[in-house]
């Protein structure tokens, strides 16, 4: 039976673990029913190996093929939810209260989940498979913990594919690039220290607030003014505070927030820049300031010319040409996945989660957002396609 046919026919047990997954939703690191479940369902499925011993919550799995030895192909899905009161009102909702699942990695679990199910029972493919069941994506350094674990020592791949929903994009269409696809992230955060006064003799003081606003407008010029307009540099200020009462200058101001760029070259000389500009402006002023990165940070996610290539030919095989975009643009997101990128070759690339359906096609992170069930089938048949693809 075609492998499509196959996968259509699991769609109602799909359907039902992804909305039990939505219905409660774990938090980075805390995926303890969900690390539960999965394990339930790849033992029920026959894989040949299971393994939690990475990042707290993390599940590797391994199915052999039984054709010969081949390559060894990673296939990695994202787990974790997001601090967010969820608006919807369908049955599967949240059930838990400042937590949803608002990025779609229920779906991406269920995907793979499939996918394994499919391979333990199938195995018409040489080497193995090798499934990467992430805690901790959004931005709380999963995918750098797992290997900071050794799971690529244990574990070792010779590429390694990951997929994620995208609202706008046609259901089950896919997009591919490649280079980079994704950007880096850094959060940046800044400590401006003056002289606390009272606010109607503010020449007796040293106004920190002064500084963190000139700061501000150098930051901008800086993306204006001394990079190329071709090559995407995107810092974005947050916040700013200062202060505890309207007559009194506080004696410190705080920055934080984010930059992005699409190359590693770019992000060094952002970071360069930041350390030169910060305390010089206050310097100016005759005060102190203090820059320093965030405790995680994402590198661009950059997808590998042959493995690329393997991706557009699965999806392929799977949405047909017309449904495969193979030069989508990138974009300035980022994704923990580029650390698996940065030790091994591979390919990170998007399935159509609706550009009509209610809910589906709001964008990422909304309180409404929802996963499509209906793409489970095409993004399962993706993942057995990359493996069975190897010979």
């Amino acid at each position: 039976m075609p492998l499509l046919e196959v996968l259509n026919q699991w769609q109602a047990e799909a359907r039902a673990i992804r909305r039990r997954i939505h219905r409660h939703p774990e938090l980075g690191f805390e995926e303890r029913a969900t690390q539960a479940l999965v394990v339930e369902l790849l033992s029920a499925y026959g894989v040949d190996d299971i393994c939690t011993d990475f990042a707290e919550t993390g599940v590797v799995a391994v199915i052999h093929g039984q054709r010969g030895p081949g390559r060894r192909i990673g296939l990695r899905a994202d787990m974790d939810a997001l601090p967010i009161d969820e608006e919807n009102t369908f049955e599967h909702r949240s059930g838990c209260a400042g937590k949803m699942h608002a990025c779609g990695h229920d779906g991406h679990t269920t995907m793979l989940l499939m996918a394994a199910r499919y391979l333990a029972r199938h195995r018409d493919f040489r080497g193995s498979a090798v499934l990467f069941f992430q805690p901790a994506e959004e931005g709380v350094g999963g995918a750098e913990r797992m290997i900071a674990d050794g799971v690529l020592e244990r574990y070792p791949v010779d590429a390694c594919f990951a997929l994620h929903n995208m609202p706008g994009i046609p259901a089950g269409r896919f997009a591919f690039r490649e280079g980079p696809i994704m950007a880096s992230s850094d959060r940046l955060f800044i400590t401006v220290r003056g002289n606390s006064g009272h606010a109607g003799l503010p020449h007796k003081s040293r106004d920190p607030l002064l500084v963190a606003t000139h700061i501000y407008q150098g930051i901008q010029g800086l993306v204006s003014r001394t990079f190329s307009p071709l090559e995407p540099v995107v810092i974005s200020v947050t916040q700013i505070h200062g202060g505890e009462t309207t007559n009194a200058i506080a004696d410190e101001a705080h920055i934080s927030g984010t930059f992005r760029t699409l190359s590693e070259e770019t992000r060094r000389n952002v970071i360069a820049r930041l350390e030169t500009l910060v305390p010089n402006l206050a310097r100016a002023f005759e005060m102190e300031a203090e820059f320093r990165l965030g405790p995680v940070s994402h590198p661009p996610t950059v997808n590998t010319p042959d493995e690329t290539a393997q991706a557009v030919r699965a999806a392929g095989a799977v949405a047909g040409a017309e449904g495969v975009d193979g030069n989508t643009e990138p974009l300035m997101g980022s994704e923990d996945f580029a650390h698996f990128l940065g030790k091994v070759p591979g390919c990170y690339g998007f399935i159509g989660n609706g550009d009509h359906e209610p809910g589906c096609s709001l964008g990422l992170h909304n309180k409404k957002y929802d996963f499509n069930d209906a793409i489970i089938p095409a993004g399962a048949a993706y993942f057995v396609t990359l493996v069975q693809q190897q010979g």
